[in-house]
């Protein structure tokens, strides 16, 4: 038998065959060896510790020498030059974009101020920097209570931890100012010593045993999604658990939906507040974008929160979790683009299609529930006595509710579009036959022309015709930001410094 070289020599074909298949062996093996390293690598650094830190680390630094990509990828939440078509990542003043807001919530804080809140970096500063809180100033003491800072950073859970999750929320919002000084981040998400995903904030918890669920079941896709779920998501303040503490508590215990925690809330007689021009008994939706996203598509398809709003990123043959916490919009190819084989231009366009068909119908609503408010006060300023008023001023409730709901899901028309056109559009039914008993009561009362519509066509005017006085806001807010601040600042530099 001849050798191999010779008859390589005389089959040409068979060489150049026996060539390429070393090159496919080669290539394949390569693959393999890097998969291997970049492997080790990333078990390298996931279990090379630089810093020991506590339990309830609350600076996001310290955590960062251990985690130096999710960090870095972290910090860019601090930046606000995305937007979008509907808000972005900047700072805006909702109450001029809208200033049909400041007669929907005429007698409660958002009336005097509501900015679009920026990246998490920014939680502690923007909740400061608000009229909501009050501005206490001259000793006198904010009218939201202690329990406001309950997501806005990790030194949350540390406190909780040293004091009790009901003494923490014991209080007026500016006793614990001087402490909570480290913005949302990593404590606040993961475990300290497995760097698992767990929840440090009781009230998330708590709603699970409420309803025989325990949260300690939930696999780590639900853990990417119940992390978010510890804030993001309708919350009340219950004065009744424990004596004198506004506990926080998520009203799950009927259901999820729309309709269930709105006869949690009408079963307990609760509202936030009494309008000031209706007299309607109110609810506020926080932002319940957990509670819609489960209506969703993606959340029935077991997308979690986390994997479009984090995405997964490679970096020096590193795999991680990109920690800029963000709109997909923004990150289209790591995020959308991953299921969704799309153009980029054309997908931006479904999106905003969507958003516009939602925000118009949302906007009808707003003007029906203005109306109704300013109906109601005609009512009552011609005579109207309460047994008239009360299933007039529930509707009322019912259909601000769910335009609250809707409005305040953060993301509602594009994690669920369906199930927030639908809350909409009943609440659209809600306010018209809450006005149609508007108008045969006014009528009964002698009253059958329209009522006039106010112009509200900007922040001021429509500040002045609830009664707001602007300028008093404005001094105290000035005096807090540039004098109690400060004081807070110092505090925190003096206990940085100690750690």
């Amino acid at each position: 038998m001849k050798p191999l070289s010779e008859q390589l020599k005389q089959k040409p074909a068979l060489a150049w065959l026996l060539f390429m298949v070393t090159i496919v062996v080669v290539f394949f093996l390569g693959l393999l060896a890097s998969s291997i390293l970049e492997r080790r690598a990333e078990a390298v650094f996931a279990y090379s510790p630089q810093v020991d830190y506590s339990r309830f680390e609350p600076r996001n630094a310290v955590w960062g020498k251990n985690f130096p990509r999710e960090y870095q990828s972290y910090k860019k939440t601090a930046q606000t030059g995305f937007m979008s078509k509907y808000n972005g990542a900047g700072m805006i003043d909702m109450l001029e974009v809208d200033p049909r807001l400041v007669v929907l919530w005429a007698g409660y804080g958002f009336s005097k101020d509501y900015n679009q809140g920026r990246g998490h970096s920014y939680a502690i500063e923007d909740s400061r920097n608000t009229l909501r809180t009050g501005a206490p100033v001259d000793g006198a003491k904010s009218p939201m209570p202690n329990t406001c800072w309950s997501c806005k950073g990790p030194d949350v859970p540390r406190l909780m931890n040293e004091m009790g999750a009901a003494e923490f929320y014991r209080g007026t919002w500016e006793t614990k100012g001087d402490e909570i000084v480290n913005s949302i981040g990593c404590a606040d998400c993961h475990d300290s010593e497995t760097m698992n995903l767990h929840i440090s904030r009781p009230a998330l918890i708590e709603a699970f045993e409420r309803t025989g669920r325990d949260i300690k079941d939930a696999s780590h896709q639900e853990m990417r999604s119940l992390v978010c779920a510890q804030c993001h998501v309708e919350y009340y303040f219950n004065n009744d658990r424990v004596e004198g503490v506004p506990y926080l508590t998520f009203p799950w215990d009927n259901g999820l939906s729309v309709e269930a925690m709105e006869e949690y809330y009408d079963n307990i007689e609760f509202s936030d507040w009494t309008h000031k021009l209706s007299r309607a008994p109110m609810l506020k939706a926080q932002h319940p974008g957990y509670e819609i996203y489960l209506t969703g598509t993606h959340a029935s398809r077991g997308v979690s929160c986390a994997d479009c709003h984090m995405p997964f990123i490679s970096e020096g043959g590193q795999k991680y979790t990109d920690h800029h916490i963000q709109s997909p919009l923004n990150a289209i190819s790591s995020s959308c683009q991953v299921c969704h084989r799309e153009d980029t231009r054309k997908f931006i366009e479904d999106v905003y299609s969507r958003q516009d068909k939602i925000i118009e119908n949302r906007n009808r609503l707003e003007e029906l529930l203005v109306r109704a408010h300013i109906e109601a006060k005609y009512a009552w300023d011609n005579g109207a006595i309460e047994e008239q008023m009360k299933d007039i001023l529930i509707g009322i409730r019912h259909a601000q509710w769910r335009w609250d709901y809707a409005a305040a899901s953060h993301g509602g028309s594009f994690h669920s579009p369906v199930e927030t056109s639908r809350i909409i559009s009943t609440g659209i039914i809600i306010a018209q036959e809450s006005r149609l008993m508007l108008a045969r009561l006014l009528s009964d009362l002698g009253h059958n022309r329209e009522i006039p519509y106010p112009d509200i066509s900007t922040k001021a005017m429509a500040q002045e015709f609830i009664g707001l006085d602007a300028e008093k806001m404005s001094a105290d807010k000035k005096i807090f930001l540039e004098v109690v601040i400060p004081e807070w600042q110092k505090i925190a530099e003096e206990r940085e410094a100690g750690y």
